[in-house]
């Protein structure tokens, strides 16, 4: 394990590993394995970056951390402050089309000051963060949006941002599964 990898999965517990934070530190902890799996649909340098915003990308839910209610931003913000890479900040920021909810919340700008990488890295992401329910379970994305939408009211900016989302979201999940495909037929190079 790299020392970024480590440095984020001990960070996540830190933040996440909480009696009243139990089912979205399980989730993080499946997502964090599930993003291992998804490392071949990288280059090769951007694995441990993968893994490391996989075990990272939940943690603007920590209490603490909580600003403005966003918490793809929220954990971002804490990432910045602490000097981590604009990479890696810019993919905690931006994962699972963070883009929507930040529109129904009113913070496109604030979230539009980090970059966006809108490759196979996010891809890979969020595909992790749609493949793991939150008792860290394997689900399909369909399965994953579905226990998404059921879980917030109608009314909500999580629910109606998932709702517009979705298509773009199945497409990430499926440009990295066909990777994943294609490097199995590849032997894995």
């Amino acid at each position: 394990m790299s020392d970024l990898v480590a440095q984020a999965q001990q960070l996540a517990a830190n933040l996440l590993d909480a009696p009243t934070l139990a089912q979205r530190w399980a989730h993080v902890q499946g997502v964090g394995q599930r993003a291992v799996e998804l490392t071949a649909t990288v280059e090769p340098h951007q694995r441990d970056l993968l893994v490391a915003a996989s075990w990272l990308h939940d943690i603007g839910y920590a209490p603490d951390l909580v600003d403005t209610g966003l918490h793809s931003l929220d954990g971002a913000r804490y990432l910045q402050q602490h000097g981590f890479s604009p990479q890696l900040v810019g993919l905690v920021a931006h994962h699972t089309c963070a883009r929507f909810e930040a529109t129904e919340r009113g913070l496109t700008d604030d979230l539009a000051t980090f970059p966006l990488d809108d490759g196979p890295l996010m891809d890979a992401l969020v595909t992790a963060d749609l493949t793991v329910g939150p008792q860290g379970q394997r689900l399909d994305a369909d399965e994953r949006i579905a226990e998404i939408l059921r879980r917030y009211p109608p009314e909500s900016a999580v629910h109606r941002a998932i709702n517009r989302a979705a298509p773009l979201l199945l497409a990430h999940v499926r440009r990295t599964l066909n990777r994943l495909d294609c490097t199995a037929l590849d032997g894995g190079h």
